[in-house]
């Protein structure tokens, strides 16, 4: 990689992403939180830009290619950051995070999907990534699962029942303090 000193955030923040560089990102992050309150921005906002404006050169990003690469930690440390959009897009397939995710585990010997894939999708459920998503294709993340992987079915089976049991929840309005009860003591 060229001299840290002549890359930006983003190039620095795609380089984490894809080696699970913890420390490259950490250091990013914390640059950019120093340059935000520099310029009288927001940290928290100014992260969460510079995160969601980083792509590489065929529209994906930091959150694609780190699932892209399977980089567990990297993901762990993204997710926490406030503001960050956790369902993009790429540019090419219109796959989500997940999507790559589950391409991630296939491409992996099947021994490794429990211990090495698994808990990339299970870190992008967990942080709210919606699992009903299609992309270009026309496919939900569920369905580019390879068929013998019937534990990575169930998990992404279950983070769809989840959403949608999350979408119908009904607020009950019985809690309102100022109620429907008469003004009488």
């Amino acid at each position: 990689m060229a001299d840290e000193e002549g890359a930006s955030p983003r190039e620095l923040i795609l380089e984490a992403c894809r080696r699970n560089n913890t420390s490259l990102l950490e250091e990013t992050i914390a640059d950019l939180a120093v340059e935000a309150k520099k310029k009288g921005k927001k940290p928290v906002a100014y992260v969460a830009e510079v995160l969601n404006k980083s792509f590489d050169g065929i529209g994906n990003g930091c959150l694609h290619i780190a699932a892209k690469y399977g980089s567990y930690e990297v993901l762990d440390i993204l997710l926490d950051q406030e503001g960050l959009e956790i369902d993009e897009l790429d540019r090419m397939d219109r796959d989500t995070p997940l999507h790559k995710a589950v391409r991630y585990v296939n491409s992996l010997s099947k021994d490794e999907w429990a211990p090495v894939g698994h808990p990339i999708v299970d870190i992008l459920l967990d942080a709210g990534c919606d699992p009903r998503i299609r992309n270009k294709a026309k496919l939900k993340p569920i369905e580019l699962v390879d068929p013998r992987n019937q534990e990575l079915r169930a998990i992404l089976q279950k983070g769809e029942f989840a959403m949608m049991a999350g979408d119908d929840v009904v607020v009950d309005d019985d809690d309102d303090p100022t109620g429907s009860a008469s003004d009488s003591d």
